[in-house]
């Protein structure tokens, strides 16, 4: 049996993943900007799992929400390809007045009944929000923001 090791350290405002002692994964927390060195670890070990093993038994846990997407055609400057459930984007509620990003959030966007959803696209989405973040005063119907993929906007959502 094959025991795997999946550890985190945050140092000098990065996020760093580590497998076995391998580095997998870093964030750069104030940009939202990330890089994935081992994507067949990364994919199968913490895509999917790591977020649900750290925060579902946290005492401040996840915040769903309803709420409807729209991801940029392509044409748009938007994603060539769609993602499936379960992907995990920056959100973003606010700009600074210099144009850059003020704050991002981490909240995985899940499907009822269908596999992906493609550039262009407008669907009904279920986003899981973690509550550790100081987003609750953004939280109410009607609000929309930015989807991003580190500095790059990709898509829009609006709560329902």
């Amino acid at each position: 049996m094959n025991i795997v090791i999946v550890s985190k350290k945050i140092e000098n405002n990065e996020l760093y993943l580590y497998m076995n002692g391998k580095l997998i994964y870093k964030r750069w927390l104030e940009t939202g900007q990330s890089k994935v060195f081992d994507v067949m670890a990364y994919d199968k070990y913490t895509l999917t799992s790591i977020r649900d093993l750290e925060y579902d038994n946290a005492p401040y846990g996840l915040m769903p929400i309803r709420a409807k997407i729209r991801l940029k055609a392509t044409a748009e400057g938007g994603r060539k390809t769609g993602f499936i459930s379960g992907y995990r984007p920056n959100h973003v509620f606010e700009y600074p007045k210099d144009g850059g990003l003020l704050q991002t959030f981490e909240g995985d966007i899940t499907f009822d009944g269908q596999q992906t959803i493609e550039p262009g696209e407008t669907k009904i989405v279920t986003i899981r929000f973690i509550l550790n973040q100081p987003l609750e005063k953004y939280l109410d119907k009607g609000r929309t923001w930015w989807i991003h993929e580190g500095g790059n906007l990709i898509g829009e959502g609006e709560i329902l």
